[in-house]
């Protein structure tokens, strides 16, 4: 039985807190869309994308209007293009993307992803043609996300494919310069990839997957900040119980979205995603989590165990809640979509190595991480690279989502607008990995026992 006490929080965590379900994605598989004619090809993903996900946008407003609570984003993830456009006979898939930007917006969606491709281990004839294509891709689609995963524990790390992703999202930075550089916050590369994340850029529908399948990214981290209010003089066992209760409650209301939402749509539920997503907005926020755990700033010493101890937690609190969890479930801590961690950079509290170090605690990565303009692509495959290696060794996704923004140096700041926020120019180191990338090759797997 729910009390009138639970009832009155769950709307003060929605109209106070900033609760809301982030995002309703619907994974669609586009194997059987296979055909050697790109034009047919074409057709046949329009097609189906409008045939499953058509209603997606109206289904979710409405179970939003009904139950009272948010639904902010409403998403597609597909096959990564580089498998289901396999048996084209094209040099170029700048035509899927333009099809697939067609589809977002027939169907009402903000974003669609799975122009990606999966060259952990080499790379197929047709993930060489999409990684080509990305720069032009992302000029000419607006809605249009891509990623690229580079190695995995099992299989190692890529240095070849990690080489050419820096001078392709130089060149993409280049070709979206008119706007700030913005088609390389569309573009993620991974290492780890899950097939069932719901949150952008990095979505897409994996190989594992059913034909359609309803994921759901949940968020709180307001909820979770007003929470730990109540606790601000206790000890660490105090924190994590409130935690875990928040992600509780958080978690079953992302639940009863996601049981609707695939009860309506007609296709299966997939996972809830326990990410706490950050939002510009003031009290939506991961790094006031960390203050009103004790920290001056995001960055400051202890940031890495504040952050470990609330992702761990999250968890705990939310596997009771939902029988099917996965995606990325971890902290998001984004410089550009958070005003805590935006000013943390401009204080000079929060350095790049400081979020890397972050990251090999959460799920996510280096995430919306502005760079100067003038950056060399060897740089940015060694920060690729970097977080890779976190990500490989030690058994977890890893991510990064680098943005150099052309024309502009560290002091400046740049504006994406809406949930893609603005953030300052961030400090990259000077010395060169030239040589070390261009080695190439790949890194052996590790080795999974023997560790310490």
């Amino acid at each position: 039985m729910i009390s009138r006490g639970e009832i009155i929080e769950t709307n003060m965590m929605i109209s106070e807190e900033n609760l809301d379900v982030r995002t309703i994605t619907m994974g669609i598989s586009l194997m059987d869309c296979a055909d050697s004619d790109i034009n047919k090809f074409n057709e046949k993903i329009y097609n189906k994308i409008i045939k499953y996900a058509k209603n997606l946008v109206e289904v979710g407003d409405d179970i939003a209007k009904q139950f009272g609570i948010p639904v902010v984003n409403k998403r597609i993830s597909i096959t990564p293009i580089a498998i289901a456009a396999a048996g084209c006979k094209t040099d170029s898939y700048v035509s899927v993307a333009k099809t697939l930007d067609r589809a977002a917006k027939e169907c009402g969606v903000n974003f669609i992803g799975g122009f990606s491709a999966l060259v952990q281990k080499g790379y197929t004839k047709s993930d060489k043609i999409l990684i080509n294509s990305i720069p032009e891709a992302m000029k000419v689609t607006e809605r249009v996300c891509s990623s690229v995963n580079i190695g995995t524990s099992r299989n190692g790390i890529n240095m070849d494919a990690i080489k050419e992703m820096g001078i392709i999202i130089k060149k993409t930075a280049e070709l979206t310069k008119d706007q700030s550089s913005i088609g390389c916050a569309k573009l993620v590369v991974f290492c780890n990839a899950v097939e069932d994340n719901p949150f952008m850029a990095g979505a897409f529908h994996g190989l594992g997957e059913a034909e359609a399948v309803v994921n759901i990214g949940v968020s709180g981290p307001g909820v979770v900040k007003k929470a730990l209010e109540s606790v601000r003089d206790s000890d660490f066992e105090n924190l994590c119980e409130v935690i875990k209760k928040t992600a509780f409650k958080i978690t079953r209301v992302g639940q009863l979205v996601a049981q609707e939402a695939a009860k309506r749509l007609g296709v299966e539920f997939g996972i809830i995603d326990l990410s706490l997503a950050p939002t510009p907005a003031v009290g939506d926020s991961i790094g006031e989590i960390f203050q009103e755990m004790g920290l001056e700033q995001p960055g400051a010493p202890g940031t890495t165990a504040a952050l470990a101890m609330l992702n761990d937690n999250v968890k705990k609190g939310g596997v009771m809640a939902s029988s099917y969890v996965g995606g990325l479930s971890g902290a998001f801590i984004p410089v550009s979509e958070d005003h805590a961690m935006i000013k943390a950079v401009e204080l000079g509290a929060l350095t790049l190595e400081k979020l890397e170090a972050m990251t090999c605690v959460c799920s996510v990565g280096l995430d919306m991480i502005a760079i100067p303009g003038n950056t060399s692509a060897s740089t940015i495959s060694g920060i690729i690279a970097d977080e890779a290696a976190i990500g490989m060794i030690n058994n977890k996704t890893t991510a990064a989502r680098l943005i150099p923004v052309i024309g502009k140096d560290v002091g400046e700041y740049v504006e994406f607008g809406g949930l893609l926020g603005y953030a300052p120019i961030i400090l990259v180191n000077k010395f060169s990995c030239e040589k070390f990338i261009n080695r190439g090759g790949r890194v052996p797997a590790p080795i999974h026992s023997f560790k310490n």
